[in-house]
């Protein structure tokens, strides 16, 4: 069976149960949200079930870091990890990279809100005038 559109090798429970690059990510993200407070690469390789290497762990890690989805601080020898930003924080960050991967933003962002509900078009044009100042504050906004 070689089902695997990204032209893996078909079979082996290894190559079965690898993980993509953002898949990765996000369990280590979501590991670290688990974290009572800032954690370890070990912490985080263990809360993942153990089946990753310390040194992918620290890789992705590295990555988060590198694009400011986490924060470090070095303790000793190592560093303590800790998400930079709640869960919306950083899906808002996978959005933004997503766009700036495109060449088309303005395609993109139409596309995105041509797909709107109705109820959210209407956020978002709540939340663009707050950010540019131009609209009424929440209390004006449902009487003028």
């Amino acid at each position: 069976m070689n089902g695997d559109p990204f032209g893996g090798h078909p079979g082996g429970r290894d190559r079965a149960r690898r993980r993509g690059q953002g898949e990765l990510e996000a369990q280590v993200l979501a590991a670290l949200h688990r974290s009572p407070g800032p954690a370890t690469a070990a912490w985080v390789q263990d809360h993942l079930g153990g089946d990753l290497a310390y040194t992918t762990v620290m890789t992705i890690l590295s990555r988060l870091h590198a694009k400011k989805a986490v924060t470090r601080e070095r303790v000793g020898r190592s560093y303590v990890w800790t998400p930079a930003a709640d869960e919306a924080g950083l899906a808002a960050l996978r959005m933004r990279r997503v766009l700036d991967s495109e060449s088309d933003r303005d395609a993109v962002l139409a596309s995105f809100v041509s797909a709107l509900s109705a109820q959210d078009e209407q956020l978002l044009r709540t939340l663009l005038e707050r950010a540019t100042g131009d609209g009424p504050g929440p209390s004006e906004s449902a009487g003028a």
